[in-house]
């Protein structure tokens, strides 16, 4: 199989890259100091990493810590999202703003990479649907509904559960980003809150960067009731490349970190916890995932869900370390070669990269505009 080719017809659309935040922590945005356009930045993206690893369509995370309290985390997502759209405004050659599955087609014929942006984690809105259609305005389009905390409407994957799942007003957010036309991103979440917003929602949902418990039994991955839902939904699993979600070793290792965190009362973002996890990964063996087992994932997921329900997301930027094989943006043809060699065809293939996650993206886009068509913007507020 011609994989240049392939990737030619079908490039990748990727569902996470948080190189903004990278940016952010790094040089404050400042893309002088950071030049992507040139090869060997010290971050796993940079333009021309993407051009050879065939990606045509990047969602960037506009992510901010669910450690910031209130009003700050909405302040700095609307940073991410400047720093977004100053990104694409300096590499127009290279990018191009996309908020629909049109525009990113459109990019491709203009030989643009196509830039979309995903907020990650349902803190950014402050609990308010009115910064939530804001976001929207400014091209978000999608919303994880938690990161790794519970919001006060939604239970997070590694946080103890609090609500059960969706609470009546997380139940609106859902309603309200169908109205809107922004995808559901159930990454991050409790198995419970993805059940409660599949059973809500009105229009497909994705899993911007997650992979399947079955194989590793970590909470953010997919468990195979909520995967085996995907084909009635229409929505995509886009499996992710970090270790801990990938490989069991790697998994064990992660949630032994986490019960230490939480035995010393220390949180992702706080003041010490950079030094506490150097020191932790200084102390403990890491084991090493591959991308044999990201292969694995692809293959249970195209298992349980089907082939028209998956997609990929790697978080890169994201995450410390990556599996041999997929260290930067480079690794996808690398991945698509080994499905390859597994029987994949070249339909399926091109499905994993673009068609599945462009099909959500245009269903989204129609549920939206027969939403609005029924009901206004909502009113409802979070209880006091």
């Amino acid at each position: 199989m011609d994989l240049a080719l392939l990737l030619a017809r079908h490039p990748v659309i990727d569902g996470h890259n948080d190189l903004l935040w990278t940016a952010r922590e790094q040089v404050g945005y400042d893309f002088d100091r950071l030049d992507i356009a040139e090869e060997g930045t010290p971050t796993h993206t940079d333009l021309p990493r993407l051009t050879r690893g065939g990606v045509g369509g990047q969602f960037w995370s506009v992510f901010v810590p669910a450690t910031l309290p209130g009003h700050a985390a909405v302040t700095a997502t609307l940073e991410q999202v400047d720093a977004a759209h100053r990104m694409v405004e300096r590499y127009a050659d290279r990018l191009v703003f996309a908020t629909t599955a049109d525009e990113v087609e459109a990019a491709w014929r203009d030989g643009r990479i196509a830039s979309m942006l995903g907020a990650e984690g349902g803190h950014s809105i402050g609990e308010s649907l009115g910064a939530l259609r804001m976001l929207h305005a400014l091209g978000v389009r999608y919303l994880t509904l938690t990161h790794n905390d519970n919001t006060r409407w939604a239970d997070s994957a590694t946080d103890e559960p609090v609500v059960g799942g969706l609470s009546p007003f997380g139940v609106e957010v859902v309603r309200e980003m169908n109205r809107l036309g922004m995808m559901v991103d159930l990454s991050h979440v409790a198995a419970t809150t993805m059940r409660d917003a599949l059973a809500a929602t009105e229009a497909p949902v994705i899993f911007s960067h997650s992979s399947a418990r079955a194989v590793t039994d970590h909470p953010r991955n997919v468990p195979d009731d909520v995967l085996a839902q995907l084909p009635g939904n229409g929505g995509v699993c886009m499996v992710t490349f970090v270790p801990a979600f990938v490989n069991a070793a790697c998994a064990e290792v992660d949630l032994a970190r986490r019960a230490a965190e939480r035995a010393r009362g220390i949180v992702e973002g706080d003041p010490g916890w950079a030094e506490f996890d150097a020191e932790w990964r200084r102390t403990h063996a890491q084991p090493v995932a591959t991308l044999a087992d990201v292969v694995a994932h692809c293959e249970h997921v195209r298992e349980v869900a089907g082939v028209e329900h998956i997609g990929l997301g790697g978080d890169y930027d994201g995450t410390g370390t990556l599996p041999e094989g997929l260290e930067d943006v480079t690794g996808y043809p690398r991945l698509l070669g080994a499905l390859a060699e597994r029987g994949w065809s070249e339909k399926e293939l091109g499905l994993l990269t673009s068609g599945n996650v462009l099909r959500v993206m245009r269903d989204v886009e129609v549920a939206a505009q027969r939403c609005r068509s029924q009901r206004g913007p909502s009113l409802v507020t979070h209880p006091a």
